[in-house]
């Protein structure tokens, strides 16, 4: 039976998003709460720190359901490394930076740790970086090669992994096939 599209993406933000952003976070803060330093309620640094926060969950929230509508649309795929896009998403954000979707989980938890003052969820976030960063180069771009061959390397040549380019990268019109990009 053929899982629908909608359910399997749901299925994946559930199981991967979420739980990074909001049970990671929750859990930690309730382990951690005694010793985790906060924001003093009713001062202005504190409704600046909420207000911000919340700016810049909500930034990282729209950038991350952007890059799910574009896995859907143009890769045919989903998050979920079990259920993979079919073709190369190279449209976007994806043309600044190649993983502008874990940018925007990232932002989303730096979000949650400046509107709370949360040094733990700080740890997190530089914790998610890292596990990220050696997730990508050992196991994801190889896989990514191994699925799109030359056209992934030209593109992860041409874009960098984490800090956006200052102009949107372009396939070379000459070696640009309808099964590489959209």
């Amino acid at each position: 039976m053929k899982i629908p599209m909608t359910l399997r993406h749901l299925l994946a933000i559930m199981l991967l998003p979420f739980v990074v952003v909001v049970m990671i976070p929750r859990w930690l803060l309730r382990a951690w709460s005694v010793s985790d330093e906060r924001w003093v309620d009713g001062t202005l640094a504190a409704a600046f720190a909420h207000i911000a926060g919340i700016v810049v969950f909500i930034c990282g929230f729209a950038l991350f359901a952007w890059c799910v509508s574009l896995f859907a649309s143009v890769g045919q795929g989903t998050l979920a490394p079990w259920d993979p896009t079919r073709r190369l998403v190279a449209v976007g954000p994806y043309r600044y930076m190649r993983n502008p979707m874990i940018s925007g989980v990232v932002a989303m938890l730096a979000g949650e740790g400046i509107s709370l003052g949360s040094r733990v969820i700080a740890i997190w976030v530089a914790t998610f970086i890292a596990i990220n960063q050696v997730y990508f180069m050992f196991f994801e771009e190889p896989g990514l090669e191994r699925r799109f061959g030359a056209a992934y390397r030209e593109y992860k040549s041409a874009v960098p992994r984490w800090v956006p380019r200052e102009t949107p990268w372009k396939l070379a019109r000459k070696r640009r096939s309808r099964t590489d990009f959209d």
